[in-house]
């Protein structure tokens, strides 16, 4: 039996936290949580985590991350999903290194050669999409992601709407349908501006819609369903687990889910992808996170059939000094980084051990800091909160 030695976190620019598992016979792997804005209280959720499983058997990945998610009695939240995600990915990563195969090969094995990514343009105020597209189209990818809006009142400005519309307007002309355009709509867009919006954005036939609204109004979903006539729907980023999935998945509402796998975990992520295709619904993982993050993502869409496509990261607007942070990419933390670059807009098949990829660890010592990302100050005119 090989038992968990250690584990521990790292925070490194731009807004990530690594976490390191060590087996007490030397073996490493790697995971990442999200929710850099709560980072202090995620980091002492791991540490927690990791009081109760130091000395249990590492390969018994199912059964700690039900301990983890469950076994404090009062269960669930992003927090805590996210440090346990952290911890079960990188324990996946040392199962697969221990037995010389990829992950994916542990869940059935592959279904395809590559998968296919999109990139981001625009920023959270978008802005200067046509160039930011053309560079895209140029690093080869065919279907790049934008918010549709900034930040926008409870009935819609419509000046705010019209500008989304003539953003979309903007890159049909340019483009034509050689490039997808997937719109984020962040949760910022409320009930009663909604149906304006859609309205103005159907004719260009977005790749689809997300986040149109925050999680604890899934009633609106079903509005919306009816509101769109062309437009795929999709949502999930904030979900946690197959339950909160399936109460979506239910409302028959959801074209496309979007889990994270540094929330779910990637087991439960590979779940929620099977459960998905009983609804016949398409999932495109949410990852605009760092490299293990990724790398794990892309290790359930290897062997699941309905992963449509995978979000990635480089060159996001977040990690060009947010928040005042120094600036970081998604290879800064690899030895290699051809793992995780993508040929003609898609990611090649990684049959590389465990997560498929090596960490510059001396790096990422050597760049940890405490950071703190603060809460986005957004407001509407009158002062009141805005979502972000």
């Amino acid at each position: 039996m090989v038992r968990i030695a250690s584990i521990d976190t790292f925070r490194v620019p731009p807004r990530w936290i690594f976490v390191r598992v060590t087996t007490d016979d030397g073996l490493v792997g790697w995971g990442e949580s999200i929710i850099p804005k709560r980072a202090r209280a995620v980091v002492a959720a791991i540490e927690d985590m990791a009081a109760n499983i130091i000395g249990i058997d590492a390969s018994r990945i199912e059964d700690i991350a039900q301990r983890l998610r469950r076994g404090s009695f009062f269960r669930h939240g992003p927090v805590l999903a996210t440090a346990a995600a952290g911890i079960e990915q990188a324990l996946w990563d040392i199962k697969g290194q221990r037995a010389g195969m990829p992950i994916h090969e542990f869940l059935g094995g592959a279904v395809r050669n590559h998968v296919r990514a999109y990139a981001w343009i625009g920023g959270d105020s978008p802005d200067d999409v046509v160039e930011h597209a053309r560079k895209r189209m140029k690093e080869g990818f065919t279907a790049v992601k934008m918010n549709a809006t900034p930040a926008l009142g409870h009935v819609g400005e419509r000046e705010t709407i019209d500008a989304a519309a003539a953003r979309m307007g903007a890159l049909r002309d340019a483009f034509g349908n050689k490039l997808d355009i997937a719109l984020d709509l962040h949760g910022r867009v409320h009930r009663a501006a909604l149906k304006p919006l859609l309205a103005e954005l159907e004719q260009f036939h977005p790749m689809w819609i997300e986040e149109a609204t925050t999680p604890e109004n899934e009633e609106t979903l079903k509005m919306l369903a009816r509101a769109v006539r062309s437009i795929p729907v999709a949502t999930g980023e904030r979900l946690n687990s197959r339950w909160e999935f399936k109460r979506v998945l239910d409302t028959g509402a959801i074209d496309i889910i979007q889990p994270d796998v540094s929330i779910t975990g990637l087991f439960e992520l590979e779940k929620i992808a099977r459960m998905a295709e009983v609804y016949d619904v398409a999932v495109a993982p949410h990852c605009p996170n760092g490299p293990i993050s990724l790398a794990a993502s892309l290790q359930v869409a290897f062997c699941c059939p309905n992963v449509v496509i995978q979000e990635q990261s480089l060159g996001l607007h977040y990690h060009a000094g947010f928040a005042g942070l120094p600036k970081a990419d998604l290879h800064d933390y690899l030895k290699d980084p051809q793992p995780l670059m993508t040929v003609d807009g898609v990611f090649p098949m990684n049959n590389a051990p465990g997560l498929g990829i090596v960490l510059d660890t001396e790096g990422i010592a050597a760049k940890q800091q405490d950071w703190r990302l603060p809460d986005a100050d957004w407001t509407h005119p009158d002062g009141t909160y805005a979502e972000w």
